[in-house]
């Protein structure tokens, strides 16, 4: 008994072998297409262009149907696989976020002070240049504020200054004022004439005239 080699999957040289071979195939895969959708009832649409561009097809139903349901089909895939991918992403990017936080807040806590039992001699050192270089820099912009304050001051005091040197200026121009006319006081004496109040002083027990001026 002969056994039949298996055969190569290659593309055949030869165009004539090429030519019955693809009738033989394209005729046992529309077959096995038709077999396909009458026995699973599935829905089947088969496209085949020959080598010349000639047009073979077969569809269960329509094949404008069925190619419009593979499009929706597909975009569906995109969208579904674009959501997912996007998801993962977004997971991803908040998980390393989070691990961001964990790190911020326990290099937080060890410039408070806090938490420092773990810290090697090394990185101790290292906290104390960054708590240092932060001094630094908080000395440096608080000087540099009430240097600023101290130069608007500056410019308020010279701003007055000359506002009251133009004020003295301004004072001299000024005609002098004239001094006020004194009126003299009349004695008590001509007071008590003119305004009829008695003025006596008597002393004594009533009746008996004893009079003080």
């Amino acid at each position: 008994m002969m056994v039949r080699g298996k055969t190569q999957i290659r593309r055949i040289e030869n165009a004539t072998s090429r030519q019955v071979t693809f009738s033989k195939r394209r005729n046992g895969l529309l077959k096995k297409a038709f077999e396909l959708s009458v026995l699973c009832d599935a829905e089947v649409a088969l496209i085949v262009f020959s080598p010349r561009g000639k047009l073979y097809e077969f569809s269960s139903s329509s094949m404008q149907s069925t190619i419009e349901r593979y499009k929706e089909r597909t975009r569906e895939d995109i969208r579904r696989t674009t959501i997912e991918l996007d998801a993962e992403q977004q997971n991803y990017e908040a998980a390393c976020l989070t691990q961001k936080i964990k790190l911020l807040e326990a290099s937080k806590q060890k410039l408070l002070g806090e938490n420092l039992e773990s810290c090697s001699t090394e990185e101790l050192h290292e906290i104390e240049g960054k708590i240092e270089h932060s001094l630094h820099t908080i000395r440096s912009r608080k000087y540099q504020l009430l240097k600023d304050q101290i130069s608007k001051l500056k410019q308020k005091e010279s701003s007055l200054v000359e506002e009251n040197a133009l004020l003295h200026e301004k004072c001299k121009l000024l005609p002098p004022i004239p001094p006020l006319a004194s009126k003299e006081v009349p004695p008590c004496s001509t007071l008590d004439q003119h305004s009829g109040v008695e003025t006596e002083l008597r002393i004594g027990c009533p009746g008996k005239g004893m009079t003080c001026k």
